[in-house]
């Protein structure tokens, strides 16, 4: 059985007439996480964990939205539906669905470290597994974090030393309070670019504790050498950086680990941080569900495709519309596009992707 399948309109569980994550207007609505190619306006109704109605309401407007805790299960025309923490950004959610006796999990976009600013990861037992694999390829593996964030500091430091502000661009939503959790406050004042703000107070109402932070408008002209800045990759080259003087900057990617990124990027520094799972972190997510049938989509899908097969899984790859990219306003930092176009037709099982090893998202 089928219980979930690829329509024009995004990912369809058949027996629940209900979608995960559509990419088009439907009644009933699925959300994993408030990233814009997972959560799309025009919807009906959604669906979406109760941590994530901030994010979902500051950025779709007045929507019919029902939210629930983890693990918390509703019915749905018959269809047992519960969602689970996927460690990806502030109330990101796999999404658990059983009926007739067999259980699907679409895990959105995840990762398995705890970085402090939303729920862990939880692996959630399962017959078949939809995995992203937007870091999909074996070079990817992150730095642990108490080395990421001391690079982070010393440059922050080192830049305030010399009366320079420190740029970091960064996703507005979930890399910047990830950055604003675990970096050093006392080294300087920290300032939020208007993009970031809003998105730090959502957080901060949901419980998250993060140092305080100021506009660029409210920050002390005479401290700004020593701040850090905190900005969207769209704030490069605006006239709004002008305001920082002779400032150093640094982009904050998964993206960074490769060297020709960033080149293209044209910043001093590139500091590998990703809120999607590494190569490791994926082969030990998807060993975690323990499922003997595996869907993949986004990212370097042919490479994890054939890793799964050759450890004896049924794995194809699964289309899908959403960006490769963990920062979908920024392609320019991928190596190259990583988005899966294409629709498997409703019903049969979705036909492979192919893929190079260039394709990672």
């Amino acid at each position: 059985m089928n219980l979930i399948v690829a329509r024009p309109e995004g990912l369809y569980c058949p027996p629940g007439d209900f979608y995960i994550d559509p990419w088009r207007p439907v009644d009933s609505a699925v959300i994993t996480h408030g990233h814009s190619d997972h959560a799309r306006t025009g919807h009906a109704r959604y669906l979406a964990h109760e941590k994530g109605e901030g994010i979902l309401r500051a950025r779709l407007g007045d929507i019919t939205l029902q939210t629930l805790a983890y693990g918390e299960p509703v019915l749905h025309n018959g269809v047992r539906i519960s969602l689970h923490p996927a460690g990806h950004v502030l109330g990101s959610a796999q999404v658990r669905v059983e009926h007739g006796g067999e259980v699907w999990v679409a895990s959105g976009d995840y990762k398995l470290e705890d970085d402090g600013t939303c729920e862990p990861f939880e692996p959630v037992a399962c017959d078949t597994f939809i995995t992203e694999s937007t870091f999909g390829l074996p070079i990817y593996r992150w730095p642990a974090q108490p080395e990421l964030f001391a690079d982070i500091n010393d440059w922050w430091r080192g830049n305030a030393a010399a009366g320079r502000a420190s740029v970091l661009f960064c996703y507005a939503f979930g890399k910047a309070q990830r950055l604003l959790h675990g970096v050093d406050a006392s080294i300087g004042p920290i300032i939020a670019h208007g993009a970031v703000e809003p998105l730090n107070r959502v957080y901060r109402d949901a419980g998250v504790n993060l140092p305080s932070t100021r506009t660029v408008a409210e920050a002390d002209a005479g401290a700004i050498g020593q701040s850090l800045v905190l900005a969207p990759p769209s704030a490069q080259g605006t006239p709004w950086m002008r305001r920082f003087g002779n400032y150093s900057d640094a982009f904050a990617s998964g993206w960074m680990l490769l060297r020709g990124a960033r080149r293209r990027r044209g910043v001093d520094r590139g500091f590998v941080m990703s809120d999607h799972a590494d190569w490791p972190g994926l082969q030990r997510a998807i060993d975690g569900t323990g499922a003997e049938r595996v869907f993949v989509t986004h990212g370097s899908v042919a490479v994890m495709v054939r890793w799964l097969q050759g450890r004896g899984l049924d794995a194809q790859g699964f289309k899908t519309e959403y960006g490769g990219e963990e920062d979908i306003a920024d392609q320019a930092t991928a190596p190259a596009a990583g988005k899966q176009t294409g629709i498997a037709q409703e019903g049969l099982p979705p036909e492979p992707v192919q893929s190079t090893s260039d394709d990672a998202s």
